[in-house]
């Protein structure tokens, strides 16, 4: 094999030519069912469109039984099996939960809570991410298993872990609190620098050397919340140092087999954003609530932060539920069509491959009532017939693999702001990170405008508007970088209680919100939270326009001082009428705008309309239904236009340009569709005709 362990772009082209379009598969645990059933799960595969399967992710027990006793016969016959169809194998490195003797021989391996509570094994996860000897172990099973399936034809992938931080984030152990120390040593690299991050002269902390620091286990009231938030991060990199170990063995020994691991959406402890430049492609783990109604533009905003933590790169959907999931406390299955109308959508936002959890029900297990390709009643079942026409479906648009997304606003979000924004003793605990993101990504898209979801670290020079829900933690490097954005021609949009702490947790001093101030043109001199329920009006301006006359705020209130800002929208009630509710100010060529509660969605999306509208910004078609969705896919010289109907009503949508029908067998040249209840369409740009005009002699 040639050396390209630096090359991720070679290894997903190759992958992308093996598997010839849309990935479709699962989670394939053939080893929880008699070997005679593999000969009738070959055959639905093959009536299903299965091209590729997560195989052997919990298989530790069955390939190591015993230290050092490597058993591959069962998967060789898999691994065979799946080649001789066809299908590829994105084959796990098995290390996602410990064997029963590993735990024996080395207790010392389990997990330990805050208060000293010993995780046992019986589930999954059951592992210290600093362990020495975990860590040990995983990387000898890992050499067995790449040394032994390097050459095997079904191998196209390779599937790190499981979950990463799902059910352990962080561990206290003596283990946990050494790895931990020697973290703090290399970030701070003195201690007096490390009491400056801490500000450890508060209720005497102060520490003279490193080996006085513990992890922040339950302590009589709040632990430091500095040494928390750094907890934070060192969990994240406990974490990610697995990964890494992993992946440099299976890169040595594999070089051209890309590399990823499955997140779960929505997961707080591990940050995407970090991990991103360690895979070769990203992957998604995504199970919407089919009783919540912003389901569906919860699962939008996931996947535009993976998209974009891959730097825009197409990305994986490695697991979603072809019904009901079992670990909630009403599992609701997915009602027909709804399961093809969320696959479409990771379609249309960026995913070439479409997976779920799992092939075939399980029998017996924890999740024994999640829903799978196969239900417990059989191939001739609605799931079945659903998933199967779906794969039909995904096999007739090879042309989507590959194509990127090009969108003009970004919404930021940042890991670390979450970590710190959701620790205790702050104003309000009702202020939480992913609520705040969803206020501000869902007027977007309701108003049809495409949303890239980025660190503040990202370059914004593409984009015309930036979206800033409660980032709390704003360092002043990336606030002077947002005021420039501003000043240099961008429109931007900042929430309540943004730009409060520096990368410590640490206050920005002289009002808030701290390095945003002069841009957004205002001063907060103190926090008004509102109790639970509580509600209060808010005027609009007095000029006819989006924003409605008349409203009302929740959750949160300012007291604003205008700096050169002007209102845009106002407190009504008695004791606080007049005072500023959302204010725009221009600074420097561009316009920024700050909204100090959080008001009601008509008015919010009227404010960001207005935004929109300042800024240039355009819905991606022009005329759009609201709970319809669009989005474009665009390759070289071409594009694929996906449009998504999430209503329960029937919608004729008008296009601006002719396009043909890539799910009709003829393909059909249209330009005005007809969305029928959670219907898809999928459109694709017709060839531009060459230029025949003759060239001025």
């Amino acid at each position: 094999m040639n050396d390209t362990t630096h090359n991720p772009a070679g290894r997903m082209a190759a992958l992308r030519a093996r598997l010839g379009g849309i990935g479709f598969g699962a989670d394939y645990n053939p080893d929880q069912w008699p070997d005679a059933t593999r000969a009738e799960d070959l055959a639905l595969m093959a009536r299903a469109g299965v091209t590729v399967v997560n195989l052997a992710i919990f298989a530790w027990a069955r390939v190591e039984p015993a230290r050092d006793a490597y058993d591959f016969g069962y998967f060789d016959r898999v691994m065979d099996d799946l080649a001789a169809h066809g299908i590829t194998a994105d084959l796990a490195t098995m290390t996602a939960a410990p064997p029963p003797w590993l735990v024996t021989e080395h207790p010392e391996v389990l997990p330990v809570t805050a208060d000293g509570t010993v995780l046992s094994p019986g589930g999954r996860q059951h592992f210290c991410p600093s362990s020495p000897i975990f860590r040990d172990r995983a990387a000898r099973l890992v050499e067995a298993v790449a040394t032994h399936y390097r050459d095997h034809p079904a191998l196209g992938l390779w599937h790190v872990g499981n979950e990463y931080g799902c059910h352990v984030a962080e561990c206290f152990c003596d283990a946990s609190a050494a790895d931990f120390r020697r973290w703090l040593s290399e970030r701070y690299k003195s201690v007096d620098a490390l009491n400056e991050a801490w500000s450890t002269d508060f209720w005497s902390q102060r520490y003279t050397s490193f080996d006085q620091v513990l992890p922040p286990r339950t302590a009589p009231t709040y632990p430091n919340p500095s040494q928390q938030l750094d907890f934070k991060r060192f969990g994240n990199d406990a974490l990610l140092a697995c990964f890494a170990a992993e992946t440099a063995i299976l890169r040595r020994i594999t070089p051209d087999v890309p590399v990823t691991t499955n997140f779960l959406a929505g997961l707080k402890s591990v940050d995407m954003y970090d991990w991103a430049p360690a895979m070769d492609v990203l992957s998604l783990d995504s199970y919407p609530d089919p009783n919540w109604e912003q389901a569906h533009i919860g699962a939008a905003m996931s996947y535009d932060v993976i998209r974009c933590a891959g730097g825009g790169e197409p990305w994986l959907l490695t697991e979603q539920a072809p019904s009901a999931v079992n670990w909630r406390a009403r599992n609701a299955a997915k009602s027909p069509g709804r399961m093809r109308l969320w696959s479409w959508q990771a379609v249309a936002q960026g995913a070439d491959a479409i997976m779920y959890f799992q092939w075939r029900q399980s029998r017996g297990g924890a999740e024994k009532f999640h829903s799978g390709m196969v239900p417990h009643a059989g191939p001739e079942t609605r799931v079945f017939r659903e998933v199967a026409d779906l794969g039909a479906e995904l096999a007739r648009v090879p042309e989507l693999v590959g194509t990127r997304i090009r969108n003009r606003v970004a919404l930021l979000t940042d890991w670390h702001s979450w970590w710190a924004l959701e620790l205790d003793s702050h104003p309000s605990d009702a202020v939480r990170h992913l609520d705040r993101a969803l206020d501000h990504y869902a007027p977007l898209f309701d108003l049809g405008v495409g949303v890239d979801v980025v660190h503040p670290g990202a370059d914004l020079s593409d984009y015309r508007l930036v979206i800033v829900p409660s980032l709390y933690l704003l360092s002043a490097e990336h606030g002077d970088k947002l005021s420039r954005f501003v000043a240099d021609g961008g429109s931007l949009v900042v929430s309540f209680f943004s730009g409060i702490v520096d990368d410590c947790d640490r206050v920005h001093l002289g009002g808030y919100p701290g390095p945003l101030r002069e841009a957004l043109g205002v001063s907060v001199e103190e926090f008004w939270p509102a109790d639970a329920g509580a509600v209060f009006p808010v005027r609009g301006p007095a000029e006819p326009g989006d924003v409605p006359p008349t409203g009302t705020g929740d959750l949160w209130r300012e007291d604003v001082t205008l700096k050169g800002a002007r209102v845009e929208l106002e407190f009504a009630g008695a004791e606080w009428a007049g005072r500023p509710a959302a204010t725009v100010h221009t600074h420097g060529a561009g316009i920024a705008r700050y909204i100090a509660t959080r008001p009601d969605a008509a008015t919010m999306r009227g404010l960001i309309g207005r935004a929109c509208a300042d800024a240039g910004v355009e819905p991606v078609l022009p005329v759009l239904p609201r709970g319809v969705q669009a989005s474009i896919r665009a390759g070289d010289g071409y594009d694929v236009l996906v449009v998504l109907n999430h209503t329960d009503a029937t919608h004729e949508i008008d296009l601006p340009d002719d396009r043909r029908d890539l799910l009709t067998q003829d393909r059909a040249i249209t330009r005005r569709i007809t969305l029928a209840p959670r219907d898809v369409a999928v459109l694709g740009s017709l060839p531009t005709e060459p230029d025949t005009t003759p060239a001025p002699e």
